[in-house]
């Protein structure tokens, strides 16, 4: 039984106790030999074996809604995926690897260029492993990991939980989620909308032995409880009643936004209230395409994520491109560290006209959609490389323009940047990796990217001052911004937009009208003075 507490990474609030029921482990890597005896035998079951899985989670997708049915049919589509059995077949065919081992192979070169891209294609790492094992068990024939069937309401321990399996939880058997590993942004949104309180990156939680455990999604702390005990069912977040105008008690605006990266999430940002979108992801549009798309095929594409928010503003996002990352047409050279180097607006340097057939593409489907449509650019890190973009975005009809600021040294020369766009938007997710030199998908350093770290709010307080200097809007699109409590926080450092997925929409927006402007300032205050998470 465990003896003493621990901690991890808080994700999703609420609080709970129940016995604890494990999470089959992964499995483990297939063999390499021996070849099989009849390689193009071997390599015709790959495909078939894709296909069944990919039909099961569209099944398990059709019986789900919201940002659950859209991670599950996204998965499908992972498995689904050609290139991944034409690599498979390959290895297959050619280099006399095992069906199994190939598609785990296959599997892991995907994941690897992904994790090296970072940012948002980095968080479908986890993706990519669920879909390798689970087409690696059809092939071997066994039963996949995942979440076991529950008897009755327990606490889930995992090493790891994939988005897939998350989406698939009852929260009215799943009491509460931890896990060792993580953090997973995915899973978290998931259990958050979910109403399961979850703690993530708890070293030390399998060796532990604990049969019961007490789980507090508000503090990250997991203590031992009694086995004979009582359950205690967290009490569920009911609808948050929120009249869908972003302000705070006393009637300081702060603009309630979504995140979204397609047409599902637009729709499901829509529908819970937000007032625009504070980051449109456009790499969806090129993620698949051999070739760079055309202006026409980027135009569609983006009006129709733009439809929904006719008439509302909407901040869309400059391909975040880079280094070893899946886009052909790029033809980026090899990097010894990705993660910083030729990203985001630096493509763009090497790249003019990618960026400026984007730009066009962008400002026909604002005129098309009717959408109040601004643009900023990823991974700024001078005020001379905002005022370049700036200056582009603007030749291209569209009147205003804006970077994201995710490098420390962005935030240091935030009034400078100021003086050459029109708004700043803090990516909490990166500007805490690059700050705490900390990888934001590792487990091992995951205390460090806890958003409540004073040295990334102390950061995000200079962005705040600057930006009321300037007389110019500074929001947050981090994943930061979907806890109502840090909602609170950032709002009081200055922060006038907060955007968010949609499921945290209505609490973020419910939770802030409950607190007056200097309620926030007064907690900014607190959390800047407080000591950060420890190593």
């Amino acid at each position: 039984m465990l003896g003493t507490r621990l901690s991890g990474v808080a994700v999703s609030p609420g609080r709970a106790s129940g016995p604890v029921v494990r999470v089959a482990e992964p499995l483990g890597e297939p063999p390499r030999t021996p070849a099989p005896a009849d390689p193009a035998a071997d390599a015709a079951r790959i495909a078939p074996a894709a296909a069944a899985v990919a039909r099961r989670l569209e099944e398990l997708a059709a019986t789900a809604e919201g940002e659950a049915a859209d991670i599950l049919f996204t998965t499908a589509a992972i498995a689904n995926d050609p290139g991944l059995v034409a690599e498979a077949e390959r290895l297959v065919t050619v280099e006399g690897v095992p069906a199994p081992r190939a598609v785990h192979e296959a599997a892991n070169g995907f994941a690897r260029s992904l994790a090296a891209a970072g940012g948002y294609l980095a968080e479908r790492v986890r993706d990519i492993q669920d879909v390798r094992d689970r087409i690696v068990a059809e092939l071997l024939g066994v039963e996949p990991p995942g979440v076991p069937e529950l008897a009755s309401p327990s606490v889930l321990v995992a090493r790891d939980l994939a988005p897939a399996d998350t989406a698939g939880l009852d929260p009215a058997k799943v009491l509460a989620l931890v896990t060792e590993q993580g953090p997973t942004s995915h899973t978290a949104i998931l259990a958050r909308a979910l109403g399961i309180p979850a703690v993530v990156a708890v070293r030390g939680l399998l060796a532990s032995g604990a049969e019961a455990l007490v789980v507090d999604g508000d503090t990250g702390v997991v203590e031992p409880a009694d086995p004979r005990g009582p359950v205690v069912v967290a009490e569920r977040q009911a609808a948050a009643e929120w009249n869908g105008v972003g302000a705070t008690a006393d009637g300081h605006r702060v603009r309630i936004l979504g995140n979204v990266g397609s047409v599902a999430d637009a729709r499901a940002a829509a529908e819970a209230g937000a007032e625009g979108i504070g980051l449109f992801r456009t790499e969806f549009c090129y993620l698949d395409a051999p070739s760079e798309p055309s202006v026409s095929e980027q135009r569609a594409a983006y009006a129709d994520v733009l439809a929904p928010f006719a008439g509302k503003p909407v901040v869309v996002r400059t391909l975040d491109a880079g280094a070893d990352k899946p886009l052909a047409f790029l033809a980026p050279e090899p990097e010894p560290n990705p993660a910083l180097g030729v990203r985001g607006v630096r493509v763009a340097f090497a790249r003019p006209a990618v960026l400026d057939r984007q730009l066009e593409a962008i400002a026909a489907a604002a005129a098309e959609s009717g959408a109040e449509v601004s643009v900023m650019a990823p991974m700024v890190a001078t005020a001379a490389e905002a005022a370049w973009f700036a200056e582009r975005a603007r030749a291209a009809g569209i009147a205003r323009a804006g970077v994201m600021i995710e490098v420390p040294a962005a935030a240091l020369a935030a009034r400078e940047i100021l003086e050459v766009v029109d708004f700043v938007s803090v990516g909490t997710n990166d500007l805490a990796q690059y700050t705490f030199a900390a990888d934001r998908q590792l487990g091992a350093v995951a205390a460090l990217n806890d958003p409540w770290q004073p040295a990334l709010l102390r950061l995000i307080a200079l962005i705040g001052e600057a930006a009321r200097e300037a007389g110019k809007p500074a929001g947050v699109c981090g994943e930061a911004a979907a806890d109502p409590r840090l909602a609170r926080v950032l709002t009081g450092l200055g922060m006038t937009s907060l955007s968010m997925t949609a499921a945290a929409i209505r609490p973020v927006g419910a939770t802030l009208a409950t607190a007056t402007l200097t309620d926030c300032e007064a907690e900014a205050r607190h959390a800047l003075g407080t000591f950060g998470a420890s190593t």
